[in-house]
C-alpha cells in the first residue's frame, strides 16, 4: 500500500487531528483509500490509548472488507506496527448489534435474543398485510379508481391491492421504527385524534400484528436493532461513556445514505468532543426509495462542520465522460423544468487528477460517447444493444463491459438475448446467489456439538454439516439423511467415538446390515471427529481457524472464518468468564442473521469488474454503485424509468388502480407523521404527500442517472425505449445531454 500518494485534496483530509469534518467526494475520488489512510495514520501516530479503537461505519459488507484490508495494508509498512488492530469497521447494523448485545437488558431483551432472518421477517410482514386485507376487504375501496367496474375491483382486491398493502406495511413499519414509535405509543396517539386517519390506522394495525409475531418468537428485526441501539445509548450514561472512551474517533463512509437514526447514534457516540469525519457524495444518494436514508443529513452536517473539505479529483473516467456528468449537474441545477427538482444534484464538478498523479485519467476519447436518439421499442433496444456488444467484444476481450438497467426485468431480457447468441454474461448483480454457504452456521453447529460431545442429536447435525457438499445429489442426500437419523438415535455416543473391544457401535450396524453403503463414510467421520475434539483445548480463535481449515476450501468461507475467529476472540476478551457453550451461542446468533451486517454474506463480499474482462456484466444501476467498467451501456432512459415531474410522466409508485394517481404509500406515511403534529387535519392534505413523493422520486432518478454515467471509464452508450404501449419519450435529462453533446 506504499504506492498511495495523496493528492492535495486528500492530503488536506489526512492532516485531520480532531473535530468535525464533512467531506464531499465525487465518484472515483478515492474516498475509501483516503479514510483508510487517515485511520492508519491516527493509529500509527499513537492517537489511541490501549483498548481504544477507531470506529469506521460504512454502508455494505463488502466495504467492511475493503476498509479492513486497506488499513492493514497501510499498517503493514509501519516501522512500529501495533500488535492490536486498534480499529473496528462496521455497517450500521453491525454497530447496532455490538451496542445492543453489550447490554440487551437495557432495551428489554433477553441475553439470548434472536435477530429475525430477513426472509422470515418479510414473510411475516407479508402475511400480516394479507391478513389485514382479508379481514378488511373493502377498507380501501374509497381509494380505488371510480372507473373500475365491480369485477375489476374484485380482482384488484385479490391481487394488485394485496401487493400494494404489503409494500405499505414495509414502509410504515420501517418509518415508525425510525420515528422511535412502538405500536402502543402509536395506538395511544391515534386514539387521541377526534377523527380517524384511515391509512395510518391500517399501518398501525399491521405494525402491531407484526411486532406481536416478533415477540412471540423472542426476536427483533434489523430495523429494531438500530432503534434499540439508540435507546440503549440514551438510557445508560455508563454504557455511552464507555463506548465514547473506546471509540475516540468516528469515520463514516457513504454518509449520503445515512438515516436520521444513524446520525443520532453517531452523534451520541462522538460526544461533545465531536471527533467525527463524514465522507460521502449527495449526488450518489440513490436509496431513498428503499430505506429511510436522506442526503439532507450530510448536507446539513457539511454546512456546520469544523472542517468542510472536498475530494473533487477523479482518475476514473475520460474527460468527455466527466463533461457529460458535470453538464448533468449544471443542467439540473439551472435548467430543470421543475424548480423543486433543481436541488437534486450539487457541486463540486468532477475534476481530472493533477499531473503526475498515480491514477491519471484515461486518454480522452469523445468518439466513445454515444447518446442515442433512436426511438427503440423495448424489443428493438435489446437487439440493438446486443448487436453493439457482440461487435465490440470481438475486438476488446481484455476490457471490461457492463449493461446497466433501471430495473431487473430489462436486465433479464438482455441477459437472455446475449446468452442465446453464445455471449458469456455475468448476472450475479441481478440476482442473489442461491448457493450461499452458511459458514457461520456450519462452524456453529460443530462448536455446539463439541461443547456437548455426548449428544447424539448434535452429532447427527454435525454429520449433515460434514456431508453438506452432497446436497446437490438428491439420491446421495437421502442416504446422508438416513445415516444422520440413525446417528441421532445412538444411545451411547461414546461407543461410536471411542470404540473398545466389544463396544464399537459401528460393529452393531454391520451385524444388522444397516447403512452398509455409508459405513466407510462413518469410519472417516469418526476420524475427523477425533481430530476436532482435540481442538477443545485451544483458545477459541485458534479453534475456529483450525476447524475451518478442515471444513472449507473457498476463499470466501476461509475469509469469513477468519472474521468469526477475530470476533469471538473479542467476545471472549469482553467476557472472560464465558466458556465454549456461551461462545457457541454467540456464533449461533451470527449464523442465523448477523452475517448480513457483520460482513458474512457471500452476496455482498465485493464484486471486482476486472475479474470479468471479456464478459458482459449485467446489473441494475443501483447494484453498480461503487463499480466501474471500460464500456458502459445505460438502457431504458425514458420518462417512465427517469421521470422529470412533467404532467404526462408516469411514476412507478403510483398505481393505475388508485384514484387521482395517489401514491398510497406516501399518503400513509404522511398520515403517520400527521398523527404527531399539532393539528393533524390541518397538517395533512390528501394529494400533497403524493406530489412531494413524486418530487423526491424525480430527484433520486436524476442522481441515479448521474451514478450510471459515472460508472464508465472510457466509453458510454445511453439508449431509451418507448415502452410496451409505445407512448414513452426519451427522459428530459437525456434530451438535454444529447443537445449538449451535439453542440460541444
Amino acid at each position: 500500500m506504499t504506492d498511495f500518494l495523496p493528492r492535495p485534496a486528500q492530503q488536506a483530509v489526512l492532516e485531520y487531528t480532531g473535530g468535525t469534518m464533512g467531506i464531499s467526494a465525487v465518484p472515483g475520488s478515492g474516498k475509501t483509500w483516503t479514510l483508510s489512510a487517515l485511520a492508519a495514520r491516527l493509529i500509527s501516530e499513537g492517537c489511541l490509548q490501549q483498548d481504544q479503537e477507531i470506529l469506521i461505519v460504512t454502508l455494505t459488507n463488502s466495504a467492511v472488507d475493503n476498509f479492513a484490508a486497506r488499513i492493514e495494508g497501510f499498517l503493514r509498512h509501519q516501522e512500529r506496527r501495533p500488535l492490536l488492530p486498534y480499529y473496528r469497521v462496521r455497517t450500521l447494523h453491525g454497530l447496532s448489534h455490538d451496542i445492543v448485545r453489550d447490554r440487551p437488558e437495557l432495551v428489554g431483551l433477553d441475553s439470548n435474543f434472536q435477530i429475525l432472518d430477513e426472509r422470515e421477517a418479510n414473510a411475516i410482514r407479508d402475511e400480516v398485510a394479507a391478513a389485514w386485507l382479508r379481514v378488511n376487504p373493502y377498507a380501501l375501496d374509497d381509494y380505488l379508481d371510480s372507473e373500475l367496474d365491480e369485477g375489476r375491483r374484485d380482482w384488484v382486491r385479490r391481487q394488485p391491492l394485496v401487493e400494494q398493502v404489503k409494500s405499505i406495511a414495509l414502509s410504515f413499519i420501517r418509518t415508525a421504527k425510525d420515528m422511535q414509535l412502538t405500536p402502543e405509543t402509536l395506538r395511544r396517539q391515534l386514539d387521541t385524534l377526534p377523527l380517524p386517519l384511515p391509512l395510518a390506522e391500517m399501518g398501525a394495525a399491521m405494525y402491531s400484528d407484526y411486532q406481536r409475531a416478533l415477540a412471540y418468537r423472542g426476536a427483533v428485526d434489523f430495523d429494531d436493532l438500530i432503534r434499540l441501539a439508540l435507546q440503549a445509548l440514551r438510557s445508560d450514561d455508563d454504557l455511552l461513556n464507555r463506548l465514547r472512551e473506546m471509540w475516540p474517533f468516528i469515520l463514516e463512509d457513504e454518509a449520503q445514505d445515512s438515516s436520521k437514526l444513524q446520525e443520532e447514534i453517531l452523534r451520541l457516540l462522538a460526544g461533545p468532543s465531536g471527533n467525527w469525519v463524514r465522507v460521502g457524495d449527495p449526488n450518489q444518494a440513490i436509496y431513498e426509495s428503499f430505506t429511510t436514508a436522506d442526503p439532507r443529513h450530510l448536507r446539513q452536517f457539511m454546512s456546520v462542520a469544523d472542517f468542510p473539505q472536498e475530494l473533487p479529483n477523479s482518475g476514473r473516467s475520460t474527460r468527455s465522460i466527466m463533461d457529460v456528468a458535470n453538464y448533468l449537474i449544471d443542467w439540473a441545477r439551472g435548467e430543470h423544468p421543475i424548480i423543486e427538482a433543481r436541488d437534486a444534484l450539487d457541486l463540486p464538478h468532477i475534476l481530472p487528477t493533477p499531473e503526475g498523479d498515480p491514477q491519471l485519467n484515461p486518454p480522452d476519447a469523445p468518439e466513445g460517447i454515444h447518446l442515442i436518439e433512436i426511438r427503440f421499442t423495448p424489443e428493438a433496444e435489446i437487439l440493438a444493444v446486443a448487436d453493439s456488444i457482440e461487435r465490440w467484444l470481438g475486438q476488446h476481450s481484455e476490457e471490461t463491459i457492463a449493461a446497466l438497467t433501471p430495473r431487473n426485468v430489462r436486465g433479464f431480457a438482455l441477459n437472455d438475448e446475449l446468452r442465446r447468441r453464445g455471449i458469456e454474461t455475468v448476472d450475479s448483480l441481478l440476482r442473489s446467489s442461491s448457493s450461499t454457504r452458511f459458514t457461520a452456521g456450519a462452524l456453529g453447529n460443530i462448536l455446539h456439538y463439541l461443547a456437548d460431545p455426548g449428544s447424539a442429536r448434535k452429532l447427527a447435525r454435525v454429520y449433515r454439516v460434514w456431508r453438506r457438499a452432497d446436497r446437490g445429489d438428491s439420491d446421495l442426500w437421502k442416504q446422508v439423511e438416513a445415516t444422520a437419523k440413525i446417528l441421532g438415535g445412538c444411545n451411547h455416543v461414546e461407543d461410536f467415538l471411542h470404540p473398545g473391544p466389544g463396544g464399537d457401535w459401528l460393529d452393531d450396524l454391520r451385524e444388522q446390515d444397516i447403512l452398509s453403503g455409508e459405513l466407510d463414510q462413518l469410519e472417516e467421520f469418526r476420524l475427523v471427529l477425533s481430530r476436532w475434539l482435540k481442538t477443545i483445548e485451544l483458545p477459541i480463535d485458534q479453534m475456529v481457524l483450525t476447524l475451518s481449515q478442515e471444513l472449507f476450501t473457498s476463499p470466501n468461507d476461509l475469509a469469513i472464518s477468519h472474521k468469526l475467529a477475530v470476533m469471538l476472540r473479542r467476545v471472549r476478551n469482553m467476557h472472560p468468564e464465558w466458556h465454549l457453550p456461551e461462545l457457541t451461542g454467540e456464533l449461533a446468533v451470527i449464523a442465523k442473521n448477523e452475517r448480513r451486517f457483520l460482513g458474512f454474506s457471500e452476496d455482498d463480499t465485493g464484486f471486482d469488474p476486472d475479474k470479468h474482462k471479456g464478459k458482459v456484466v449485467i446489473s441494475t444501476i443501483h447494484k453498480a454503485k461503487g463499480l466501474e467498467w471500460d464500456r458502459v451501456y445505460l438502457m431504458s432512459v425514458n420518462n417512465y424509468d427517469f421521470p422529470s415531474g412533467m404532467e404526462y410522466d408516469n411514476y412507478i409508485p403510483e398505481k393505475w388502480f388508485v384514484r387521482n394517481r395517489l401514491n398510497l404509500e406516501a399518503e400513509t406515511l404522511a398520515q403517520l407523521e400527521a398523527a404527531f403534529s399539532r393539528d393533524a387535519y390541518e397538517w395533512y392534505a390528501e394529494g400533497g404527500p403524493t406530489y412531494e413523493a413524486r418530487m423526491e422520486y424525480v430527484r433520486e432518478r436524476l442522481r441515479l442517472l448521474y451514478v450510471g454515467i459515472t460508472r464508465a471509464r472510457k466509453e458510454l452508450i445511453i439508449t431509451w425505449n418507448t415502452g410496451r404501449r409505445g407512448d414513452l419519450q426519451a427522459a428530459i435529462p437525456l434530451v438535454a445531454l444529447q443537445a449538449f453533446w451535439k453542440n460541444k
